[in-house]
């Protein structure tokens, strides 16, 4: 048996993607959500996986702070020292940011803080997400 904690983040973020011939070269914007789950074969000694406000605190705060309403873009994107020259806040990924990408750091930034992350689902509009996980 195996007990999961799901905590769900929301978000905004802007991005484009390079070398993509689609809509997604452009800049643009989501409403992202984050969910973020945490499994665990038994329970501490309160009966929990995890506490909730562990999440928040750690995760939720992280996003909040590094990646809500940031422009999310590849560190060789060439639009950058336009964005730095306006004072433009962004984030800088070694690779192009995409969902899949985006739910790989939130899920690296995770469990580096000793949380047992087993997948982080990024929904990047209602009806499209990209999940990274344990496999």
């Amino acid at each position: 048996m195996t007990y999961e904690v799901v905590r769900e983040i929301e978000f905004c973020y802007g991005h484009r993607l390079l070398n993509y011939s689609g809509k997604c070269k452009n800049l643009h914007g989501h409403n992202g959500l984050a969910v973020i789950k945490i499994a665990s074969n038994e329970l501490d000694n309160l009966g929990m996986v995890i506490d909730f406000t562990k999440i928040k605190s750690t995760v939720a705060n992280w996003i909040n702070d590094t990646l809500d309403h940031k422009l999310i873009l590849c560190k060789t994107d060439p639009l950058i020292p336009a964005l730095k020259a306006n004072n433009e806040v962004i984030y800088l990924m070694d690779t192009n940011p995409t969902a899949e990408n985006i739910a790989k750091l939130i899920f690296d930034y995770t469990f580096k803080q000793n949380i047992d992350v087993t997948e982080v689902i990024l929904w990047e509009t209602k009806s499209c997400y990209a999940s990274y996980k344990h496999s």
